[in-house]
């Protein structure tokens, strides 16, 4: 059966990139990914044994991940009683408002104001349209594979990406700093 010390390590091995980028794609901060992705491994290896593996253990990673991912957000949101988009900056010792630093591992922007900007705009989306788009984008998933996550046909995946990507558009297009 389930052997914790040799499954453990491997199984973490080989998700841990998957959970903390996915995390990161929605939170743009390496602590609070670093966070999600424990509480996402500490939830799959107690729920593990009841998994009935009718989808794959990938895609009930992926969903674990997003949904932690979400109720983090939202958690934060209510304790700090302000929109998502207010996770790109953090309070110092002054209790003034800073940019976040940037760190995707994998990835360099050249312009990080405007990465700043897109990722303050991803957060003002509804939770579908941001995940469509952090999977199918971001993440690189195939169509098929983010349909099988989102638990929705791929028509659909392609439907609310399409509407996902107007509405980032016209979040952009309204966006004072750009």
């Amino acid at each position: 059966m389930f052997n914790e010390k040799v499954d453990f390590k491997n199984f973490y091995e080989k998700y841990i990139e998957l959970v903390f980028n996915l995390a990161l794609n929605y939170t743009a901060n390496k602590e609070d990914a670093e966070e999600i992705a424990q509480d996402v491994f500490e939830t799959v290896f107690k729920k593990l044994e009841f998994f009935r593996y009718e989808s794959k253990i990938e895609t009930w990673i992926y969903r674990i991940t997003i949904n932690k991912s979400l109720d983090y957000l939202r958690s934060k949101k209510r304790l700090k009683n302000k929109f998502l988009s207010n996770l790109l900056f953090f309070n110092n010792k002054d209790g003034i408002n800073e940019g976040v630093n940037f760190n995707h591992p994998g990835v360099e922007f050249e312009n990080k104001e405007s990465v700043q900007i897109i990722y303050k705009c991803l957060d003002k989306l509804p939770n579908n349209y941001k995940t469509v788009i952090v999977l199918l984008k971001i993440e690189g998933e195939p169509q098929k594979k983010v349909a099988e996550i989102m638990n929705i046909s791929e028509k659909a995946v392609e439907s609310l990406f399409f509407r996902a990507k107007l509405k980032l558009k016209d979040l952009l297009e309204n966006e004072k700093d750009i």
